[in-house]
């Protein structure tokens, strides 16, 4: 019998709070590492949502995304988004696609207890998944109690961390601390961009040298069972 070819590693990038810059990050990672792009949950679709800006600046063909699981008009929770449109998120709808070997970024909805449902919240799904996570934090004033009691949860329920990515302007201290205190590597500093396009994502994946990071990270993780 013929084994299944292992799929194209798969990590998740949350943050410790809602615009905290999980697209822009997932941007940086998807253009780096070549992936596809998968957001199960989208709630706020006013302006297209976090999956079309995402593909509007990476100019992202089709093959390179897929479409969520569920998307909401609402700018809101997603279990609230939900029961305005008469839905209710079903987290079996949720797992992950096995993909040949092409890497998969998934974007989650807000922070890590965000709720999906009155009775499943992210970290459900992410325990759930077992996937390895990114975590987003901003770089300043407040990060360290955020990314702290963010990096708790995931212990506790022992959701593998992969590290840190700090958005916004360098911090000269915050990185060190975070990494003395919580025991994971703080991997980027991503600064402010302007302009905000594939050209100076492409710069920033250069300069703080994420191919290497990345390519040893993604080799050690296991083929899924």
């Amino acid at each position: 019998m013929n084994e299944r070819p292992c799929p194209g590693p798969r990590l998740v990038v949350c943050g410790t709070d809602t615009d905290v810059g999980k697209t822009v990050v997932s941007a940086l990672l998807v253009q780096g590492l070549e992936a596809r792009y998968w957001k199960p949950v989208q709630s706020g679709l006013e302006q297209g949502g976090d999956r079309d800006w995402l593909v509007n600046l990476l100019h992202l063909p089709p093959e390179r995304w897929l479409p969520e699981a569920y998307a909401f008009q609402p700018p809101v929770s997603p279990h609230w988004a939900a029961e305005m449109e008469n839905q209710e998120i079903d987290p079996e709808r949720l797992s992950p696609p096995n993909q040949d070997q092409c890497p998969l970024v998934i974007e989650t909805a807000g922070g890590l207890h965000v709720p999906l449902t009155r009775t499943w919240r992210q970290i459900d799904q992410l325990e759930h998944w077992q996937l390895p996570v990114l975590l987003v934090a901003r770089s300043g004033l407040g990060t360290l109690n955020h990314s702290l009691l963010s990096l708790e949860a995931l212990n506790r329920r022992s959701i593998p961390v992969l590290g840190l990515i700090l958005n916004g302007p360098i911090h000269p201290d915050n990185p060190r601390t975070l990494e003395e205190l919580a025991g994971v590597p703080v991997l980027a500093q991503l600064p402010p961009l302007a302009p905000l396009n594939a050209q100076a994502l492409a710069e920033q994946w250069r300069i703080q040298g994420l191919g290497p990071k990345f390519e040893r990270i993604l080799n050690e993780q296991d083929c899924p069972q």
